[in-house]
């Protein structure tokens, strides 16, 4: 299917499963569709399943969204206690279009309670409370483990199969990158892997990057593998180590259930030069869950870091995790939210995408854990492989049944779909004017809003909708007369945001001439 045909899926209302190959334009058809939705007057909520997942579509974790949280399950009192806020009634209540990033590592179990949830709180007996729910992701990643170990897949539930979403399968390839990789990525996932493609992977065994200078992440199977390499790397950094003692407080059996799901170590050793990776979100979206980085100052009481991405420095605080009961703090533990991270495991790099990584497939150990490492990278030549075995290059049967099933589903839909316009989605033609938005002050003011909603405890569009921030962009207005007439402001907004969203204007523009002057 191609993506402007999944759009068109998507524009007439219907609740879809959005997958394909990495490469395929998953992410572009979900911005398209949101910002094309919302101009036509829908509330949509953007979320997705992690915290790292949640950055690239600048959304938030399903389960913050929801109110469900790390609930395993959820009773009539559960649902009345998070009704009963206003934050999660508006979101539940106001939804129409719900979007879920990289449903694969969702549980069955979890959307079968998001399911109950809205359909309790909305009154409605319709699937997920007759919400237009778009899941997006690819099912050969690792699904989340449960009780007793069993993989329980999102597309295994019963709430899946009540919604039966239709199936929207990119086929086409938009990612510039490897074709080499490519192609052994869909061989994985059509089951016809050859001898030429295990060559072509044996060949990346013990080889050297192009760029000697690089320091890749290294990905392992086990716990205990990614253990010794951090603890070795941090032996060899020189200089003295700072130790943070994590804090406890409440029963001890609330405490064992929080330290079960929490990743943060109890003793947390850290020197300067220490690669690093967040264990925790930032309620201002600072960092979120999976976020890398390197510890560049230890003098003051909490450590600095500085972001792998983006190059930000960041103070690093304790975070508290808690368990309630009935309003009531059972349990309560406090630590800075971070890990060694010079190696991680394969589930944790779900969600990464990184230009070189060193992994260690000799000990997989489940299917599909190869399909997950290998997609980290976004070419061969980045790859530094330790070594492979048969189980790397296994994908779970059950995933290539549902693969196949809705593939073919996806073909018999495609003949009822003509391809959306997308020229009706470039910026400059919604917003009726010929000057060009510049992109880096919408990403300021896309940011200055995010985090103003956080502030108010609303969802983004609250505050302002896409295409009045687009406008403002275009216009770049100056005084509070100018602003008032940029679409979708009115007279509370300019009342309300005006100085701030002033102030990034104004600070884009010097930004600028200060850049022209050099």
């Amino acid at each position: 299917m191609r993506q402007a045909q999944a759009l068109t899926a998507l524009m007439e209302g219907r609740s879809c499963f959005l997958t394909g190959p990495p490469g395929a334009g998953k992410s572009y058809v979900v911005r398209q569709f949101v910002e094309l939705a919302r101009k036509s007057g829908k509330v949509v909520s953007v979320t997705a399943s992690t915290g790292i997942a949640a950055t690239h579509i600048f959304g938030m974790t399903i389960h913050s969204w929801s109110g469900i949280g790390v609930r395993s399950s959820l009773t009539s009192k559960d649902i009345e206690q998070i009704a009963s806020k206003d934050l999660y009634a508006r979101r539940l209540l106001g939804t129409d279009v719900l979007v879920i990033d990289e449903v694969s590592m969702l549980s069955g179990e979890f959307l079968d309670m998001l399911d109950v949830l809205l359909s309790e709180v909305r009154g409605s007996s319709a699937p997920f409370g007759d919400v237009q729910m778009v899941l997006v992701g690819d099912m050969f990643q690792l699904p989340p483990v449960q009780k007793g170990g069993e993989a329980q897949f999102a597309f295994s539930s019963s709430s899946w199969r009540n919604l039966d979403p239709d199936p929207c399968y990119l086929t086409e390839q938009h990612r510039q990158g490897d074709d080499e990789l490519r192609e052994i990525l869909e061989a994985m996932r059509r089951g016809e892997l050859r001898g030429r493609h295990k060559d072509m992977l044996s060949s990346r065994v013990g080889a050297r990057l192009e760029d000697a200078s690089l320091d890749p992440p290294r990905l392992y199977s086990h716990h205990v593998d990614v253990d010794k390499i951090n603890q070795r790397r941090l032996l060899e950094l020189a200089g003295e180590s700072r130790f943070f003692t994590m804090k406890y407080s409440g029963s001890d059996q609330y405490l064992q259930q929080l330290l079960r799901g929490v990743l943060a170590p109890q003793s947390l050793e850290l020197k300067l030069g220490a690669e690093v990776m967040f264990v925790a979100n930032h309620p201002l979206r600072l960092y979120v869950n999976g976020s890398l980085g390197r510890v560049v100052d230890l003098k003051d009481r909490f450590p600095v870091v500085e972001m792998a991405n983006d190059k930000r420095y960041i103070t690093v605080e304790p975070v508290s995790w808690q368990v309630e009961e009935e309003g009531v703090v059972r349990a309560e533990i406090r630590q800075i939210p971070l890990a060694l991270a010079w190696a991680i495991t394969i589930h944790k790099s779900q969600g990464m995408s990184l230009d070189a990584a060193e992994i260690d497939l000799s000990r997989a150990f489940t299917f599909g854990m190869g399909y997950v490492a290998l997609s980290r990278v976004r070419r061969l030549s980045g790859l530094v492989l330790r070594g492979f075995n048969d189980m790397a290059l296994r994908l779970d049967p059950r995933v290539f049944e549902f693969d196949q099933t809705i593939a073919r589903r996806a073909k018999s839909l495609e003949v009822e779909l003509t391809d959306y316009q997308l020229e009706q989605t470039r910026p400059f033609d919604s917003l009726g004017s010929t000057e060009p938005v510049d992109r880096t002050l919408l990403e300021d003011l896309k940011r200055w809003r995010r985090n103003r909603a956080i502030s108010d405890e609303v969802p983004p569009y609250v505050v302002a909708p896409d295409v009045t921030l687009e406008e403002i962009a275009a216009t770049l207005p100056a005084t509070d007369d100018q602003l008032a007439k940029v679409k979708g402001m009115g007279t509370l907004r300019v009342a309300q945001y005006s100085r701030e969203i002033l102030a990034v204007v104004e600070r884009w523009r010097y930004k600028g001439n200060q850049e022209t002057m050099w």
